[in-house]
């Protein structure tokens, strides 16, 4: 098996999925003082510290996204106590010419020496995400295009760098669309990233996907099951290489109880790959919460996180039940 092939197996390991800890600086920031704690420096810091230091966060995690700071500070760390330290390599989201307001994920360059970089810091993995939205006219032949056409160099670039290439082409979600639309949108972007990985010959069994959960806007008036939603979810994988890593879904906007009901339901319909987590918010906003910035509730946010972390791998494991969630142990 090649390197990046073991080193994406390892990320898809059995019963554990990836926490999305790489905010920089503004958005930690604009997280922070959103939760009423003080965006300082050292807040960030003590928050993202919080974070990776949780006891027992490998029994759940397999790896951790970063930001390149975080990366310099604690990918050792990580590797230290089980876990493959990743790091988000993406500039941020632009503007796309020639659209109605969409956008796209910029970043290209000096790509490559930014990934070689990471791996040198310790990175075993990278990634890059990509936003599309639904709304009438979009997303747009355009921005699709656009987006899956930077996570084909990506990816590239990131097995010429020896890392795994998480690519996340995420479709958020808009207001009325119905889950069916969701699932058309979601089914198009993915076969589209694909065409694009195949264009430039990437590895599949380096690739892990991180695409979004396929759910219907907030005011369509429909109210699906968790088995429905997994089987729409499910449904936008069609066509997918049978070579790919694996799939670790994003959460999104939904509730950590949401995200975690509908991660369960979609390991009981039949799939080529593993399954598994990307959560970002789904797993640190209860940390968040939990600590406030205050030293004395440290401990209190890392519960908060081990917590959530222990419901998600139950999720994969089969074991997950909605009455889990009231148990206060």
């Amino acid at each position: 098996m090649r390197p990046v092939a073991s080193a994406a197996a390892a990320l898809m390991a059995p019963g554990k999925g990836i926490l999305a800890a790489g905010e920089g600086a503004a958005a930690m920031s604009a997280r922070l003082a959103a939760a009423g704690v003080p965006a300082t420096e050292e807040n960030r810091r003590a928050y993202r510290e919080m974070l990776v230091t949780t006891p027992g966060l490998a029994d759940g995690i397999s790896g951790v996204i970063l930001c390149g700071e975080g990366v310099r500070r604690h990918a050792g760390a990580l590797r230290e106590r089980g876990m493959m330290p990743g790091t988000a390599v993406d500039a941020g989201m632009g503007p796309l010419a020639g659209t109605r307001g969409e956008t796209v994920t910029e970043g290209l360059d000096g790509l490559l020496p930014r990934l070689r970089a990471s791996a040198g810091l310790g990175a075993q993995f990278a990634v890059w995400r990509a936003v599309l939205r639904i709304a009438p006219g979009m997303p747009s032949p355009v921005a699709v295009r656009a987006n899956a056409h930077a996570l084909g160099r990506f990816a590239a670039a990131c097995q010429d760098a020896g890392l795994v290439a998480v690519v996340e082409p995420e479709v958020l979600m808009g207001r009325s669309h119905t889950l069916g639309h969701c699932e058309t949108v979601t089914s198009m972007v993915l076969l589209e990233v694909m065409s694009e990985l195949h264009e430039y010959g990437v590895a599949f069994e380096g690739v892990v996907l991180t695409p979004n959960m396929t759910l219907p806007g907030s005011e369509s008036g429909e109210y699906p099951s968790s088995a429905e939603v997994a089987e729409a979810t499910l449904g936008t994988l069609n066509g997918l290489p049978a070579a790919l890593a694996g799939v670790a879904f994003a959460a999104g906007r939904q509730r950590p109880e949401q995200a975690t009901a509908h991660l369960a339901a979609v390991q009981h319909v039949p799939h080529l790959w593993p399954l598994t987590f990307s959560f970002g918010r789904a797993l640190t906003g209860p940390a968040l919460a939990a600590w406030g910035g205050e030293p004395g509730r440290w401990e209190a946010g890392q519960r908060a996180l081990a917590r959530r972390v222990a419901m998600n791998s139950a999720a994969l494991w089969g074991d997950y039940t909605p009455e889990l969630e009231l148990d206060p142990a």
